[in-house]
């Protein structure tokens, strides 16, 4: 059986939408290097490309 991780040994990066840094989930296994947001309400309020004023 394999060995339990620390949540601090875990990788982490940074959220492109609210900047809170947040670690490696399980679920997020074979697509990590395409993961930008730490959350569904992260990716759904993401910043736009285009200004507002």
């Amino acid at each position: 059986m394999p060995r339990m991780r620390r949540k601090t040994d875990l990788p982490t990066k940074v959220c492109a939408a609210c900047g809170l840094s947040f670690a490696w989930r399980k679920k997020w296994e074979r697509d990590w290097d395409n993961v930008i947001y730490c959350s569904e309400r992260c990716r759904r309020n993401k910043p736009s490309s285009k200004g507002s004023a």
